[in-house]
């Protein structure tokens, strides 16, 4: 088996970042899930048509202003005095709580400055912010870019004086906000462990709708689930709140994470150890139940990467390669010592030929990863799972996510022989010579 390469043997992408979907659209996906916010793009018509299909395809159901532009109004300023007379047409306050305006690449590069936009209009808050391709890694860290920005203007708002409480009242017991995008059964399985040491589930950051802001940040300490909210992590830490790492995935991972939570609340150990000793038995359990035999690549942009690659790996599965698009940062540093530990290597801001060369070489039974991945490991007869779609979307934490992947991986593990057959049976069909459209079977022509 071929050794796996390393950065410097492999190609990079695109001003050498990983080569993940626009990074404009974490933004925009962000915007579109709040309630009463309205989202404002400033950019190229191309960009805005495939960001706008791609935001309706997975579920939008609002519209997304959009400011256009030419050379001329570019070049001009005339494009800003544009930005700004759009979101003050939008700020109904019946409406509205925000407005976000984003810059994609153009108007980034050009220096469009929406941080110069009003921050309030009729009531309305005003938030510009600037997500290009060449300046955001990945639209992971996008969501962080958007998340970021609210919550310094909601931290603003709160240490100026009295704000919205959440929807439904303050909780009675000390709050741990999440942060990260996750399942939704996963929030509930974090209260149930939780709620031995007389803590309570906070907001889930990025959040649903901005009076959310404040209780996320009125929190005794953060979970950083995704650990590439930098800038989210920037304003906790403003507001004094302690941030902790990794999560409660597996048996080891919960156990290290309740421990992380209890020190940084103040709780005392034997009411930590009570709740390993409730939940570690049904974790160790659910694992032991539904084993996963066989060789499996984790790759993907979600910065979930690392947390999957433990829970496998638990549930009995040999990981030979770890690829993320996001960066290491304090917050995975717990996570890559265990994998480390566990002779895992593990690529941050990994490229597609990064990923693409571990699926060549290292032979691997199952590959999960982006959509390029996928499909280059079916062509070679390897099974393989789109991680954001059929990963991401199942809970991974506490008893609840342990054998929750089982089910899914064992089930494609399974397909090995299916897809060889496939492979014999289409073998030749539409490559080479004989690929495209044919009215009747090519002839090859002789070279002269």
């Amino acid at each position: 088996m071929s050794e796996l390469p390393t950065l410097s043997t492999c190609a990079s992408g695109p001003h050498d970042q990983p080569q993940t979907m626009c990074p404009a659209f974490g933004a925009l996906r962000v915007g579109l899930r709040m309630r009463r916010t309205a989202m404002v793009l400033v950019g190229s018509g191309c960009c805005v048509y495939g960001l706008s299909f791609t935001a309706h395809f997975y579920g939008a159901r609002r519209s997304i202003g959009y400011v256009p532009f030419d050379s001329e109004s570019l070049v001009s300023g005339r494009l800003f005095e544009d930005a700004r007379d759009a979101v003050l047409k939008l700020a109904d306050p019946d409406r509205y709580d925000t407005i976000i305006a984003i810059n994609l690449c153009v108007p980034t590069a050009s220096g469009v400055p929406l941080r110069l936009l009003p921050k309030q209009i009729n009531g309305v808050r005003i938030i510009g912010i600037d997500v290009p391709g060449f300046g955001t890694p990945t639209h992971a860290e996008a969501k962080d870019v958007l998340a970021g920005a609210m919550l310094h203007y909601a931290r603003t708002e709160a240490e100026q004086g009295p704000v919205q409480a959440p929807r439904g009242g303050r909780s009675e017991r000390p709050t741990i906000t999440l942060l990260g995008e996750m399942f939704p059964a996963d929030p509930v399985g974090i209260g149930m462990m939780l709620e031995p040491l007389g803590l309570a589930t906070g907001p889930v950051v990025p959040t649903r709708e901005w009076r959310e802001l404040y209780a996320a940040l009125d929190c005794a300490a953060v979970a950083a689930i995704h650990p590439q909210y930098a800038a989210s992590a920037r304003e906790f830490a403003a507001a004094g709140r302690p941030i902790v790492g990794s999560a409660p995935v597996g048996c080891d991972g919960t156990a290290a994470w309740l421990d992380a939570i209890g020190q940084a609340c103040g709780i005392a150990q034997d009411k930590v150890d009570a709740a390993k000793n409730k939940f570690l038995p049904a974790i160790a359990g659910a694992l032991a139940a539904k084993p996963i035999k066989g060789r499996v690549i984790v790759s993907g942009y979600e910065g979930s990467e690392l947390l999957v690659a433990r829970l496998l790996i638990e549930s009995g599965a040999t990981v030979p390669y770890v690829g993320t698009a996001c960066p290491r940062t304090a917050w995975n540093e717990s996570d890559l010592d265990w994998l480390t530990a566990h002779g895992v290597p593990v690529q941050f801001r990994a490229s597609l030929e990064q990923d693409l060369a571990a699926v060549k070489s290292l032979e691997p039974d199952l590959a999960i990863g982006t959509t390029p991945v996928v499909q280059t490991a079916k062509e070679l007869t390897i099974p393989a799972l789109y991680f954001t779609n059929l990963i991401s979307a199942r809970p991974l934490m506490g008893p609840a996510g342990a054998g929750s992947l089982a089910q899914v991986i064992n089930s494609a593990l399974a397909n090995k022989e299916r897809f060889i057959a496939m492979r014999e049976f289409f073998d030749g069909v539409g490559m080479g010579d004989t690929s495209g459209i044919w009215s009747k079977a090519p002839v090859q022509q002789a070279i002269v």
